[in-house]
């Protein structure tokens, strides 16, 4: 019984291929729908290649939907270094600050949050090519790494002992009143 059935479904599967084949289908409508999708429309030349580089008729090719490169002239390792240079608080994590993805991340956010200061922070689980630099710029394996006033401090252990010594809310009693002032005026 298995057998019959298998060689029943074997049957009309190759009876389903052998119906659509190039040959089944006219040659212009071939060269239209691959004109269409590699999105080149238009009248074809005298050779049948098609010269224009957009679909007339398709409302999605209006200059505003066009694809835009996101890519930029910086490199990762500028990326990093300008992080570092305009923000007092940069915390590369997994995750971001509202949702981590990593209880070492949750903790240095908390900590920080304690002091109510800005932080800016990166997902380094979005880009392992960001994640390599920023690795790379601070020469420390491991992940979160937290940099403040242009220096890396460390991940979530050194940050919590700083924390618990009374060191980090020296290191960040500026950035706070500076967030304070900034807010009252």
């Amino acid at each position: 019984m298995a057998r019959l059935l298998s060689t029943a479904l074997a049957k009309g599967l190759m009876r389903s291929s052998r119906a659509w084949t190039p040959a089944a289908v006219s040659r212009p409508a071939i060269q239209q729908f691959m004109n269409y999708s590699s999105g080149l429309g238009g009248a074809p030349n005298t050779n049948g290649d098609s010269m224009a580089t957009r679909v007339a008729a398709d409302h999605d090719t209006h200059q505003d939907f066009q694809p835009t490169s996101k890519s930029s002239d910086m490199s990762f390792s500028d990326i990093v270094a300008q992080d570092v240079k305009e923000h007092p608080v940069v915390i590369y994590m997994k995750g971001y600050p509202d949702a981590p993805r990593c209880g070492f991340s949750a903790l240095a956010v908390k900590v920080l949050q304690q002091y109510g200061v800005p932080i800016s922070a990166r997902d380094i689980l979005s880009d392992l090519k960001l994640k390599e630099s920023v690795k790379a710029y601070s020469n420390w394996p491991t992940f979160p790494q937290i940099f403040i006033k242009g220096e890396f401090v460390g991940g979530s252990d050194i940050i919590l002992t700083m924390h618990q010594k009374g060191e980090l809310k020296e290191l960040l009693g500026d950035i706070a009143q500076k967030g304070e002032q900034s807010g009252s005026s």
